[in-house]
């Protein structure tokens, strides 16, 4: 329509008050219409000077204005109430991930797909250790047949041959020992610790 700065300014005013009138105060579709009649009825050089703000269009201007109201607003009015008026359910996008630690050595849990995750980190923590017969069989392949039926009568033989009953419990009860006396040694340390914390707090609500 070739509108000027002010006859833009003024068709934007005019948007926001059917809006206002809709959003705010709740106006119905014939309600809004008959409001819009009585503000472009005042479109004229004949009119009163109360309604000189309006006199910026004239009448083709403002049959153009009408029409354009007529199939954007008003024809979706419905659509438009609904936008203002009806609470709708908030839907938050997004994505819940569980991440499952992957159990020890020994536990009866499946390893993970060797090709879900990179060489190293499955060689450093997934990959078990070779197992004794498969270094046997390495060393077999090193070794001569001699050496390696040395070594195989050898393993077969008991580890604990010439020791006494009275060895084993000797020996358990130093390692015991040490290992208690490691921990007493750290909850020691842990309980000065509080008792300093505490003796602190003593001394300021004393000063307090």
């Amino acid at each position: 329509m070739d509108f000027s700065i002010i006859q833009y300014s003024k068709f934007m005013t005019l948007l926001d008050m059917l809006l206002h009138n809709l959003r705010t105060l709740r106006m119905s579709l014939k309600d809004n219409i008959k409001w819009l009649g009585e503000v472009m009825a005042e479109i004229g050089p004949t009119h009163s000077q109360k309604s000189e703000e309006w006199n910026i269009f004239d009448v083709k201007q403002a049959n153009a204005i009408i029409d354009y109201l007529k199939i954007s607003l008003f024809q979706h009015y419905k659509l438009y109430e609904f936008l203002f008026y009806s609470t709708r359910e908030e839907i938050v996008i997004g994505t819940e991930q569980v991440i499952e630690v992957v159990k020890p050595a020994g536990h009866p849990f499946p390893d993970p797909l060797e090709e879900g995750m990179s060489f190293d980190i499955y060689s450093t923590f997934i990959e078990r250790p070779p197992t004794l017969d498969t270094e046997i069989k390495g060393l077999d392949q090193e070794q001569g047949p001699e050496e390696s039926q040395t070594e195989t009568d050898t393993s077969d033989m008991d580890a604990l041959v010439g020791f006494t009953i009275e060895d084993v419990k000797s020996l358990l009860g130093q390692v015991t020992n040490d290992i208690l006396i490691g921990i007493q040694t750290e909850i020691n340390e842990k309980l000065q610790i509080q008792e300093e914390a505490f003796n602190a707090r003593i001394e300021k609500l004393k000063k307090a």
